[in-house]
C-alpha cells in the first residue's frame, strides 16, 4: 500500500486561498471602523499583526468606542479567544516531528477558519503545511487592514461617521444566521445580553466587568443549554 505523501508548503498556500478571499474584505471593514474609532494606524495595524482574531478585533473597537478601560478590553478579548487553545490542542496531535520553536509559530496563526481547512484534511499534518495556510491568512488580513484604514483616510468625514453603524451590523450578522440554526444560542445570547444590563445598570460593576461577567456566565450556561446540532465554524 502506496504511503499518501504528506501535505506541504504549497499545498497549505493553495488551501489557503478560499480564505484569502473571505478575510481580505472583512479586513478592509476593521480597518475602516479603527479610522473611524479614532485609532491610530500603526494601533490599527499592531492590531491585525498581534491580535489576528477578527471577532476579538472588532469587539475590542466597539469597547474603545464605549470607553472601556484597556485592562478589561485585554480580558474579554483573552476570554473569547480561548476557543483557539482547544483548536490547537486538536490540530497538535495529527502533528509528528515538528520542530519545538515553530510550534508557537503554528498555534499563533490558527484561526476558526484555518482550523476548519486543517481538520478536513485527510492523513497527517505537517508544520510546513500549517505555517503556509496560516500564513497566506495572516498576510491578507493583515493587508485587509491596512487597505482599509488607507481607504478610510480620504473618505469625507461625513462617510466615516456613519460607518460607526457597521459594527453592530457585522456581529447581527454573524448572530443571526447561527440563531436560526441552534435554538440554544439564542437563549445564551439573550441570556448574556440581560446579565450585562442587570449588571451595568445595577452599578456593581465597570462597564467592562460587566462585560467579562457575562461572557463568562453564558459560556457557562451554554455547558447546560442542549443545541439544535453542530453548527458551521465561523469567523
Amino acid at each position: 500500500m502506496v504511503r499518501e505523501k504528506a501535505p506541504g508548503f504549497r499545498d497549505g498556500a493553495a488551501d489557503g486561498l478560499p480564505i484569502v478571499a473571505g478575510y481580505f474584505p472583512v479586513a478592509m471593514a476593521f480597518g475602516l471602523l479603527a479610522k473611524t474609532v479614532g485609532v491610530s494606524f500603526a494601533d490599527a495595524c499592531l492590531f491585525s499583526l498581534v491580535v489576528f482574531a477578527g471577532a476579538s478585533q472588532f469587539m475590542a473597537l466597539d469597547l474603545i468606542r464605549a470607553g472601556i478601560a484597556a485592562a478589561d478590553i485585554v480580558l474579554a478579548t483573552f476570554l473569547l479567544n480561548l476557543r483557539h487553545m482547544m483548536m490547537s490542542a486538536a490540530l497538535a496531535v495529527r502533528l509528528n516531528g515538528v520542530r519545538r520553536g515553530l510550534v508557537p509559530f503554528v498555534a499563533f496563526g490558527v484561526t476558526d477558519e484555518t482550523f476548519s481547512v486543517a481538520s478536513l484534511k485527510a492523513g497527517e499534518l505537517t508544520a510546513r503545511y500549517l505555517l503556509a495556510l496560516n500564513g497566506v491568512a495572516y498576510a491578507a488580513w493583515f493587508g485587509g487592514t491596512v487597505a482599509g484604514y488607507l481607504v478610510g483616510q480620504v473618505l469625507p468625514a461625513a462617510v466615516q461617521s456613519s460607518l460607526g453603524v457597521g459594527l453592530y451590523a457585522l456581529f447581527a450578522a454573524i448572530l443571526v444566521p447561527e440563531l436560526k440554526k441552534n435554538r440554544g444560542a439564542l437563549v445564551i445570547a439573550l441570556l448574556s445580553g440581560l446579565i450585562y444590563l442587570l449588571l451595568s445598570r445595577s452599578g456593581l460593576l465597570s462597564p467592562g466587568w460587566s462585560l467579562i461577567a457575562a461572557i463568562v456566565a453564558a459560556a457557562a450556561a451554554g455547558l447546560a443549554v442542549p443545541g439544535d446540532g453542530a453548527g458551521e465554524v465561523g469567523p
